[in-house]
């Protein structure tokens, strides 16, 4: 029988204000990586900001710019915060396949919208139900009301008023790309996330144009108050992320300035939460706990 292979390393990026990037093995601060689910405080970010500007308004029901969804009670609110009775994945989706949004393109979403009252597995407003799906619908409905593709108003809504424009994308430049790696060496490949699940988590970033991102939206309000798309726990504001390969957890206090990012590749999701949780609560001590949404 041949030996174990030994356990890889984890690559792994800390930020907090004030102080270098921290990274280990292998991770960089100015490389590109997955974000997942961090891709929907700027989707929710970008939704407040097209209201501000009187191109929607935030309890517009989805059909006012969706013509296909039947009347469903479901408001762009209710997507943004998770409240519109969606499930978690769209129709066909399995969380736990090899490439799971891959076969979600624009078109399978369009084809799910006549439906959307069908699919709620609740009534708008009644509970809370996290939902990568409901995230999709909603880009969805924001590219119909600023006919501009996700990518253009997103950079026109949030990215060039924070700054970070060339450091956000939905295809990284390949030499700038950061991947994890597999126990032989190669590159471990990424999920499909360039389709409809793009609003809601197919973005790649630099750490330290996310740090920008959460300092500015989060500490600065460079851009208004923070979207409700963030998660909060008492006074913390927070949200994470996860791929196949990736996760990131970010949180700040907004009172005193205090947050950090932490990005990873490979490992444990749940242990990227908790390392975010234990740097805060070196900021914060009486702040210890947080609840967690899984992406």
């Amino acid at each position: 029988m041949s030996p174990l292979l030994p356990r890889r390393a984890v690559p792994e990026c800390v930020l907090r204000p004030g102080r270098e990037p921290r990274t280990s093995h292998g991770h960089a601060a100015d490389r590109f990586v997955e974000i997942g689910s961090l891709t929907k405080v700027l989707t929710g970010t970008a939704l407040m900001r097209m209201a501000a500007a009187g191109l929607l308004d935030v309890d517009d029901p989805v059909e006012r710019w969706l013509s296909a969804v039947p009347a469903s009670g479901i408001t762009l609110r209710h997507l943004m915060e998770h409240t519109s009775g969606l499930p978690r994945l769209p129709p066909g989706v399995r969380g736990l396949s090899r490439d799971p949004y891959a076969a979600f393109s624009r078109q399978a979403l369009s084809a799910t919208l006549t439906r959307l009252d069908q699919l709620a597995t609740s009534p708008a407003g009644e509970r809370r139900e996290y939902s990568n799906f409901g995230y999709a619908v909603l880009g969805a409905a924001l590219v119909a009301a600023a006919q501009q593709p996700y990518p253009e108003l997103l950079r026109q809504q949030v990215l060039d008023p924070l700054g970070v424009a060339d450091e956000v994308a939905v295809a990284p430049p390949a030499d700038r790309a950061l991947l994890a790696k597999g126990r032989f060496g190669g590159h471990r490949a990424t999920w499909t996330m360039s389709g409809a699940i793009l609003p809601a988590g197919g973005l790649w970033a630099t750490p330290r144009a996310l740090a920008v991102v959460v300092s500015g939206l989060l500490v600065e309000r460079k851009l208004g108050d923070p979207a409700p798309a963030w998660q909060t726990a008492s006074r913390l504001l927070w949200h994470n992320g996860a791929t196949r390969d990736a996760s990131v957890f970010t949180g700040a206090f907004p009172d005193t300035g205090d947050w950090v990012l932490v990005h990873r590749l490979g490992g444990s999701p749940d242990d990227t939460d908790r390392l975010g949780v234990e740097l805060l609560a070196e900021a914060r001590p009486e702040e210890r706990t947080t609840e967690r949404s899984t992406p």
